[in-house]
């Protein structure tokens, strides 16, 4: 490799939603026991031992415990694992700090879901070069070397912090970088820079190529395609015919480590409000029910909260999905009443989902399943648009004094809920986002 473009580094919480738990029991309690050092998951309902695993420890991946599977077939593995509730208030508190901390060291950050982000590490790199005076290599060693300094410090600086710790990917590109941070764990660094390929990522199984989802991977072993170095010296032609064009195109580009190296800093639409995160599992059928709800209620609850930070309201509420073999899908709805509401982007967004993916025609229906899912809301206003309040209309139908009384009932709890929300912004203003949350 003449020149190295980009120096890309991806940066991934090592078993996030585990590791969050343990440092925030820690916080709490520094007797505790570390969940980390224990066999341990998080997921499902831990009463009942109903549900499925999102997140477990490597003392319980050593009883063979996997992400994704029931609770109940975990237990019989591992008698002894110890569960927890999912806490997505801490998740998104850790998940804030460790983003404003890759922020410290470049501003081109592309976060991808709320455990792992992309960063741009091209300039701080070139800037330690620069100042180093001379060196003893050639400039493309000495990048490397400096970027491997550059992401020990920000993996060391996240565990001393923050209390977890971090896997850093480190190459020209964001394919690259991304299988990079997915070598062994936990904490650790690993590079594979495009002339690393054919010894570090071709011998690896198909499966565990970026982007290569359980269907893809079984069709091509089924092919005696069964190493991602196997794919890379297929004829693309073939694979096109196999996978179809698109998908047989990103496949064989991908195996052979081509990837794109710009990473794009989330910048807010003017024009709606949205978020959406990676499942840590795909969701299909069988999980659909139980875990799909929180889900949705985390996306709902952050897309509200950021209408009524900026006081805006929404008319169109949405739902989209990506499906295991990469196509996205969404769904949208008017609500009337423009609303920057909890409960009712929730309530939209679960009909819309059910809409999307269950009944004869959806996703499910046909075969896929889930590893995206996002909330989106749009059509907005500062409020100058939104129909007359219920108080209004509750004047105009004194002719019926039950409809009267109904609706003026109606603007009562809405006008409630308006004050309990300014009441809880003006806590968290005070004392910190998040200090006071609903009650189960």
């Amino acid at each position: 490799m003449d020149n190295i473009r980009k120096i890309i580094f991806h940066v991934d919480v090592n078993s996030a939603f585990l590791s969050w738990s343990a440092v925030k029991i820690l916080k709490d309690d520094p007797t505790a026991i570390d969940l980390r050092t224990i066999p341990s998951a998080v997921g499902g309902d831990v009463e009942s031992r109903h549900g499925i695993i999102t997140a477990k420890s490597i003392p319980a991946k050593k009883y063979g415990v996997t992400t994704g599977e029931p609770v109940v077939k975990a237990l019989q593995k591992c008698p002894n694992l110890v569960m927890v509730h999912s806490d997505f208030k801490t998740y998104r508190d850790y998940s804030q700090k460790f983003i404003r901390i890759l922020k410290t060291y470049s501003q081109i950050i592309e976060q991808v879901s709320i455990d792992e982000a992309f960063i741009d590490m091209t300039e701080p790199v070139n800037d330690m070069y620069r100042s180093a005076g001379d060196i003893e290599c050639t400039k493309e060693e000495a990048l490397k070397e400096f970027a491997l300094i550059m992401a020990g410090r920000i993996k060391d600086e996240i565990r001393n912090t923050l209390g977890f710790t971090v896997n850093v990917g480190v190459s020209s590109n964001k394919l690259l970088a991304k299988m990079a941070s997915d070598f062994e764990k936990p904490d650790k660094i690993h590079t594979l820079f495009p002339e690393e390929v054919r010894s570090k990522m071709w011998p690896l199984p198909i499966g565990e190529l970026y982007g290569c989802g359980k269907q893809t991977s079984a069709r091509l072993s089924e092919l005696g395609m069964r190493t991602i170095g196997d794919v890379a010296n297929t004829d693309p032609k073939l694979l096109q015919d196999v996978l179809g064009i698109k998908q047989g195109g990103y496949i064989y580009q991908s195996c052979n480590g081509y990837g794109s190296s710009d990473v794009n800093p989330y910048e807010e639409d003017a024009k709606s409000y949205s978020n959406e995160t990676t499942t840590r599992f795909d969701i299909s059928f069988s999980n659909y029910e139980s875990e799909m709800p929180q889900i949705l209620k985390w996306l709902s609850e952050s897309v509200s909260r950021r209408l009524q930070r900026d006081g805006v309201f929404a008319s169109t509420v949405s739902v989209s999905v990506k499906t295991d073999a990469f196509q996205r899908r969404s769904k949208q709805v008017g609500i009337g009443d423009s609303t920057n509401d909890e409960e009712i982007i929730l309530k939209t967004s679960k009909r819309l989902m059910d809409e999307l993916v269950l009944g004869e025609n959806g996703l499910f229906a046909k075969g896929y399943s889930i590893r995206l899912v996002g909330v989106g809301a749009s059509d907005l206003d500062k409020g100058e648009y939104r129909q007359m309040s219920l108080f209004d209309l509750g004047a105009q139908n004194s002719n019926s004094k039950g409809s009267q009384n109904a609706v003026i009932n109606d603007a009562q709890r809405a006008e409630k809920q308006r004050r309990l929300r300014e009441m809880t912004k003006s806590i968290e203003d005070k004392y910190g986002e998040g200090i006071i949350h609903k009650g189960r």
